[in-house]
């Protein structure tokens, strides 16, 4: 575990990191009050043993894990099920691939919120106008609403395999939620989130009684891509659905502010990167084993290729396995719907008091951060509302659930890769040239498999594996030519006399002392051609794909 080893600050450091940063609340600064542990404010000695790095990291945990855990909320356990009966274990191979997908984003984030101190949506406001910080939490509301609703709806499901009717297992579960969360602890809410992270842990004795046999074909089927039945659309959706349900918006505001709030700062950027990766391998071995034990169980079965929800899920084990499996199954929704909104709910509770300059801080008590807990509440108490209404969709909001975090990921994820490139922001810690070649790439993936699931939900008639092979000729296309473009921008600096890296002169500057200034102190970003683009082809898009789903939504509910 070579990331946790670190380098020592020297005293002009320890003065330096003495200075506040430009954190928003001053509860984000002092020391960090872990479920495991606490790491004084001032802890600048270096951790030379095994053991006293094990202890760091054992403060540390949480953020990471926590966002990873999350991510395998209910409509991730319904999806990983459903390509786990449809599809058997052909499928475990996009869980390899996301891995590193789920790291590179979520690392960005640890470093603007160690090296910043401010939420993701503040950052998006004061970097890019006020149109875009107030769009970005409007659309994180609505979409994280909807996203907790669903949640709901998995405890319903779960509660409802054990007998106890939605009216009472809904409303406890909404209590739950804001009870733990208001109690004015950061270190009891993060010990009752890694009770229930250790609880989704269930999922092992469900595929130790689904008895799996042939290991050489689920190890073939982790590595090399392929899918039962060939690339029909059905497949071509259900593989969209599993990105979109492992990369969602909410996990880049939540992870950043949850960061900040556990008061992480540069001198423990190593260590959170190692709680995301562990996380990130965590939560994909987690999907993995619910996709193995539902395939196993129903093979060759009459539930074999016939998914209608995850509480036909529960039904399936019953019947093949036994009660007690489909007993597991249910506490395993249950847990991952409890976990997921909470830390979906949270997000946007983040993100409106960096936005509104509100105190929010689960280290404050109720009574002193009244519009950050109102805002959680509220947001848990109207969801339950909703799953609770006789006749309401729930199946149409399940489905927009996953077309507007199709259609918002893409934001999400050019400003994410623009605050990372703002020296501004992160100075020494800006992105290194590979990271942004990377990143580029997994954007490109991100957005022609939100478009198609878009465009799919729109105009269904289209051919779906015609449709994502034409866009990713097209995103192979834009890439090349912008490779193109960076080399020849690289040229031309060299011919300048300049540095061939844009970012030389932040990249000299000390990393253990550097922190984003207040902000008000931050210079404006360079208007550049590249920024201004990008911002342009974003808005047109949005409104275009915004104003479709508005017009295909009025019309499904109509009819």
């Amino acid at each position: 575990m070579a990331f946790l080893h670190e380098e020592t600050p020297d005293s002009n450091a320890e003065a330096s990191l003495d200075v506040a940063p430009a954190v928003l609340d001053d509860a984000h600064i002092g020391d960090i009050e872990g479920a495991l542990g606490t790491i004084s404010e001032h802890d600048y000695a270096p951790r030379r043993t095994w053991r006293k790095r094990l202890l760091t990291m054992a403060a540390i945990v949480g953020p990471g894990l926590i966002v990873m855990i999350g991510d395998n909320d209910a409509g991730g356990v319904a999806t990983y099920t459903q390509a786990g009966q449809q599809y058997g274990t052909t499928l475990l191979w996009a869980l390899l691939l996301l891995i590193p997908v789920l790291i590179v984003n979520q690392e960005m984030v640890v470093r603007l919120g160690a090296v910043t101190g401010v939420g993701h949506a503040r950052l998006i406001k004061e970097r890019f106008g006020r149109f875009w910080g107030f769009f970005s939490v409007g659309d994180l509301f609505l979409l994280n609403f909807l996203t907790i609703v669903t949640e709901f709806i998995g405890v319903s499901l779960g509660m409802s395999y054990f007998g106890v009717p939605p009216g009472v297992s809904v409303p406890l579960a909404a209590g739950a939620l804001v009870a733990f969360t208001i109690t004015g602890s950061f270190r009891r809410w993060e010990r009752f989130m890694l009770v229930l992270v250790a609880a989704s842990l269930s999922f092992v004795p469900l595929v130790v009684m689904t008895r799996p046999h042939g290991v050489g074909t689920i190890a073939r089927n982790t590595v090399l891509p392929g899918v039962r039945g060939g690339w029909t659309a059905a497949a071509v959706l259900l593989l969209v659905g599993i990105v979109g349900t492992t990369v969602a918006p909410w996990q880049l505001f939540f992870q950043q502010s949850n960061v900040i709030d556990k008061r992480i700062t540069p001198r423990w950027i190593r260590y959170e990167r190692a709680d995301t990766v562990i996380g990130a391998f965590v939560t994909n071995i987690a999907a993995g084993g619910m996709m193995i034990f539902t395939a196993f169980a129903v093979a060759h079965t009459a539930f074999d290729g016939k998914f209608i929800d995850a509480g036909g899920v529960a039904q399936a084990l019953y019947h093949t396995v036994g009660y007690s499996a489909g007993a597991l199954f249910a506490i395993v929704l249950i847990d991952a719907s409890i976990i997921g909104a909470c830390a979906v709910t949270l997000s946007t509770a983040y993100a409106f008091g960096d936005t509104f300059e509100l105190k929010h801080s689960l280290h404050r008590k109720a009574s002193d951060a009244k519009g950050f807990y109102t805002v959680y509440a509220l947001q848990v108490i109207f969801a339950a509302a909703i799953v609770l209404i006789p006749g309401a969709p729930l199946g149409t909001v399940t489905l927009y659930v996953q077309v507007l975090a199709g259609v918002l990921l893409p934001s999400a994820s050019l400003f994410l890769l623009l605050l990372c490139n703002d020296k501004g922001v992160l100075g020494p810690w800006v992105n290194r040239t590979w990271l942004n070649v990377v990143t580029t790439i997994i954007i490109g993936v991100l957005v022609v498999l939100s478009l198609v699931l878009t465009i799919n939900v729109l105009f269904p008639s289209l051919n779906v594996p015609r449709v994502t092979v034409v866009l990713f000729v097209v995103m192979a296309g834009v890439m090349v030519v912008g490779g193109l473009g960076g080399l020849v921008a690289r040229q031309r600096r060299i011919a300048a006399g300049l540095p061939a890296d844009p970012f030389a002169d932040v990249r000299a500057l000390d990393r253990h002392t550097w922190r984003m200034p207040p902000l008000a102190l931050v210079s404006r970003p360079p208007v550049t051609r590249f920024r201004t683009v990008s911002l342009v082809t974003l808005r047109s898009y949005l409104i275009v794909a915004v104003v479709m789903v508005a017009i295909k939504l009025g019309t499904t509910i109509v009819h």
